[in-house]
């Protein structure tokens, strides 16, 4: 299930997202974005933080990357601004989707070995399974900054993947 088509469209699937939530927040002003809203990362910046943040530790591990400097516990602190953020946030997801379009079923096919600071030990897991949380833990995230935009009256429009990504990519 987990293949080249699926990471591409995958990849897409996200930029396209992302597009839609930092367009929503970007008209809440800055106190919006920070107010504690109950969310495991705080706050609409805090979790806009926390998944780039994991975009750029997973794509340390996928396509050497630079590795984020602070430690997962501050990665709601990643961008203090939210323009740098966003700016942040658009040059990561060409970087994903030039990514996805050179992976090929012999990368995937093989497994992942990698220091994880969260399980505090090595860790060892095949690509493809690696790839579907990298795309499973930004859909979760970006729920839950969709959720805290609806909640402050903000909308994004359509959010299923059917409706914005209408075909597999080859």
């Amino acid at each position: 299930m987990i293949t080249p088509a699926f990471a591409r469209t995958m990849a897409l699937y996200n930029a396209e997202m992302n597009r839609r939530l930092y367009a929503a927040a970007s008209r809440l002003s800055d106190a919006e974005r920070r107010a504690p809203r109950g969310a495991f990362w705080g706050s609409i910046l805090g979790t806009l933080n926390h998944l780039l943040w994991g975009d750029r530790m997973w794509m340390s591990r996928f396509d050497n990357w630079p590795k984020p400097t602070l430690a997962i516990k501050q990665s709601a602190q990643l961008f203090d601004d939210f323009s740098a953020l966003a700016a942040a946030r658009i040059e990561a997801d060409a970087a994903i989707a030039l990514w996805a379009q050179k992976l090929d079923e012999a990368w995937l096919a093989e497994d992942l070995v990698w220091w994880s600071g969260a399980a505090g030990r090595e860790v060892r897991a095949p690509r493809r399974l690696t790839v579907a949380h990298f795309f499973n833990h930004q859909t979760h995230h970006r729920g839950q900054v969709h959720a805290m935009l609806t909640a402050a009256g903000e909308e994004t429009g359509d959010t299923d993947l059917f409706l914005l990504v209408p075909q597999m990519v080859d």
